[in-house]
């Protein structure tokens, strides 16, 4: 089995910054793409960044400039460091891998979500 565990949510005042972790754990043979996505209060979950195992980036339009994402393929690691943030920004924010485990083939898996909230 695979978890993903994310860290570094929480409140901060609209142009400040945050930085997310989510780490991989368990049956992991190697880890492919890894990414963030996030749901706002009604509306659909969206795709915030992905980075691919050598290190190839693709962003949303609306985080270009303000978001970095980056990992650690030693530690099986993805980060989201946020700059500039503004309200529109407040969602859970979940990360995404997709892993090879040992005798399971590939498969993604998702962590549990850890709310982002820019309010002044």
């Amino acid at each position: 089995q695979v978890q993903l565990v994310e860290s570094g949510g929480g409140l901060v005042q609209p142009g400040g910054s945050l930085r997310l972790s989510c780490a991989a754990s368990g049956s992991i043979f190697s880890v492919n793409a890894m990414g963030w996505y996030r749901q706002a209060p009604g509306k659909e979950r969206e795709l915030v960044a992905v980075i691919l195992k050598y290190g190839s980036t693709n962003y949303a339009d609306s985080v270009k400039g303000r978001f970095t994402i980056s990992r650690d393929n030693a530690k099986n690691t993805v980060y989201l460091q946020m700059n500039s943030l503004n309200p529109e920004d407040t969602a859970v924010y979940y990360c995404t891998a997709n892993v090879i485990s040992y005798g399971r083939g590939s498969r993604d898996y998702w962590g549990q979500g850890t709310q982002v909230t820019v309010s002044s």
